[in-house]
């Protein structure tokens, strides 16, 4: 066997390593990714769940608002009826 087959064969084995430990690696960076873009996405939606209750909400409080500006309206024409009569 020549000298120059077993550094060969070293230099493949040290290549194949390194590229097995890469493949490991990024493995590992693509679960992380996936997992934060899923965090992301649960974030997105609870968001999107949120905004509409609050959306409900002010309509609901817009509308509560008129009945009290129209009550506070009536009570205030009642008032100057009594205070003209």
């Amino acid at each position: 066997m020549n000298q120059a087959e077993p550094d060969s064969l070293a230099a493949l084995e040290e290549r194949v390593r390194q590229t097995a430990e890469l493949v490991a690696r990024l493995r590992q960076a693509r679960d992380a990714a996936v997992a934060g873009q899923q965090a992301a996405e649960r974030a997105a939606a609870e968001a999107r769940s949120e905004a509409a209750r609050l959306a409900e909400e002010l309509e609901a409080l817009r509308a509560e608002r008129a009945q009290v500006r129209a009550r506070v309206e009536k009570l205030l024409e009642q008032i100057d009826a009594l205070m003209a009569g």
